[in-house]
Order: structure tokens, then C-alpha cells, then sequence
């Protein structure tokens, strides 16, 4: 998978009401145009909910 820069994950996003679905996550993703590599990472978390945008980001970087 592509690698996702941490300033467009906080771009990506800008607006997110905590907790939040993954759906949402991608939702908001999509509404502040990320692109699709990052989008398309969003999808493919395995976790289903998130309490904060650090917890987002620890799933996202995880393992690299």
C-alpha cells in the first residue's frame, strides 16, 4: 500500500467529530478531496471505530 504523509491524514480529516465509524472517516476523506490512495487506506483499516484522530493514526501507521 502507498505510503500516507501524516499532514494529508490531518487534512483528510479536518472537521471529524470523534468517535467516529470507519465509514465516517472515509466520508469526511472524500468530502476534503484526500486523495485516493489515502481514502482507499481508510477503507482498509481493520478497526470498525475510532475515539480520536491519534487513535486514527496509530491504526494507519502501524507496522511500517
Amino acid at each position: 500500500m502507498a505510503e500516507v504523509n501524516p499532514i494529508a491524514l490531518q487534512k483528510a480529516l479536518s472537521g471529524m467529530d470523534y468517535p467516529a465509524k470507519k465509514n465516517d472517516l472515509v466520508e469526511q476523506a472524500r468530502a476534503n478531496k484526500a486523495d485516493d490512495a489515502l481514502v482507499n487506506r481508510l477503507s482498509h483499516l481493520k478497526e470498525q471505530r475510532f475515539d480520536g484522530p491519534d487513535k486514527v493514526s496509530k491504526a494507519i501507521f502501524r507496522g511500517r
